[in-house]
């Protein structure tokens, strides 16, 4: 039997296509490659000014580890910030304390004058003011002119993503030193979260029971006590999820291009959820003895503004407000030991006066230990201005008019607090 062969006339004719589709096609390529050679060409032209008109591309922060003290800024380093919302750059130094202040004066000098200590977080720190700027500087400045007899000389002490708990051995190693006459504590809201050591860890991606800067855990009695820092920290961090593709080669883009750093700020293309990785760090950390009962109870998304929202708290909420209280309560021993007056600055606008939660639960704490509160949102509001003005319109911090308006809040109540000069 013969092979089944296909005979020629069977198979189907091969017909051009019309002209007009080919140049259609045609017109379609070019125009697509006039499109991609545009976008390359504003890309590089958009680079170029960008490199031009900016300073610089990425924060850059040196940080060192000070046994009993944790996590603060390499002494004497420069220090950049970049905010490209707000076309905000600056350069500044750490002094030889590894803080974003002035040099330490002298003990001679804080002896002779009222010396004031600000302790806090990222808002003490101020990587996006310039020094001569920071709320702390200026009220000095305006001290010399309104109250010259009081010989008025701050010194601030202040490192992001701390607590008060965290902050202790600012005071019992440096400002301590220079026997201040007052003590203010610069509360921002994430400073309940911080002061857990639960959440602090869940923010951050720490083991619980390594963390860098001074914390707190519970006894065997269920007593608060002090752990200090812990300078392995950095081994034993806990496991981050794997970045995808996509996601790291934009990374590493933006570390490199101004441009693309610029397209990043716009929220263009996309903004990273850490939801997904903080419900895996959760998982792990509530596996543990110690920590399980606690995150029995629903922990909110956005847990560290569930002290505004929420009024009765799941059980680990609790446990940071007990934590705050247990700081705070540690820094008003200390004050009393050393014959200082020890006062709290509520963040403003992220902090509002009574009837706002948080400033309630604040004041609740402050209250029970006789601790005067300074309060900067009510200043602004009695001044006819509006608090949300005090802050960058991209970043929570304090802007430049933020910064005088706390000068002005904590100068009022110094003159009313005179006394506490000696």
């Amino acid at each position: 039997m013969k092979p089944h062969s296909i005979q020629p006339d069977a198979l189907p004719k091969f017909t051009p296509p019309p002209r007009n589709y080919v140049r259609t096609q045609r017109v379609a390529i070019w125009n697509a490659a006039f499109i991609i050679a545009g976008l390359l060409l504003i890309a590089l032209a958009g680079e170029v000014y960008l490199r031009l008109a900016n300073p610089f591309l990425e924060h850059s922060i040196s940080s060192q580890f000070v046994d009993g003290v944790g996590r603060i800024r390499e002494p004497n380093a420069e220090l950049l910030y970049a905010n490209w919302h707000d076309d905000n750059f600056v350069v500044s130094r750490a002094n030889s304390l590894g803080f974003l202040d002035r040099e330490p004066v002298s003990p001679e000098r804080a002896a002779a004058s009222c010396h004031i200590a600000f302790i806090g977080d990222s808002f003490v720190e101020a990587r996006e003011a310039h020094i001569s700027e920071k709320f702390h500087v200026r009220m000095e400045e305006m001290a010399a002119r309104q109250l010259p007899r009081l010989n008025i000389a701050t010194q601030a002490y202040g490192i992001g993503r701390t607590g008060q708990i965290h902050q202790l051995p600012f005071y019992d190693e440096y400002a301590r030193l220079l026997n201040p006459k007052f003590v203010v504590l610069v509360f921002s809201t994430n400073d309940f979260s911080d002061n857990s050591t639960l959440l602090h860890s869940l923010a951050y991606g720490i083991d619980p029971d390594r963390l860098p800067f001074m914390s707190a855990h519970k006894d065997a009695n269920g007593v608060l006590k002090l752990r200090p820092p812990d300078p392995e920290f950095g081994r034993f961090l806990l496991p981050r999820l794997p970045t995808p593709w996509h996601r790291q080669a934009w990374q590493r883009l933006i570390r490199v291009s101004y441009f693309a750093k610029w397209v990043d700020t716009k929220d263009f293309l996309w903004s990273y959820d850490n939801r997904p990785q903080v419900k895996a760090w959760l998982d792990i950390i509530a596996e543990r003895p110690c920590c399980a009962s606690l995150l029995d109870g629903q922990l909110p998304a956005d847990w560290a503004n569930a002290f505004e929202r929420i009024e009765r708290l799941p059980p680990i909420l609790e446990e940071a407000m007990e934590y705050t209280a247990f700081g705070i309560e540690q820094f008003k021993r200390r004050a009393n030991r050393d014959n200082a007056t020890l006062a709290i600055l509520p963040v403003a606008p992220q902090m509002g006066t009574q009837g706002d939660p948080q400033f309630d639960r604040l004041n609740a704490i402050a209250e029970a230990r006789g601790i005067p509160i300074i309060n900067n949102y009510d200043y602004i509001v009695r001044r006819g201005h509006a608090p949300e003005d005090a802050r960058w319109s991209h970043d929570p911090h304090w802007n430049p008019t933020g910064h005088q308006w706390a000068a002005e809040a904590v100068l009022e109540w110094l003159k009313e607090n005179q006394e506490g000069c000696g």
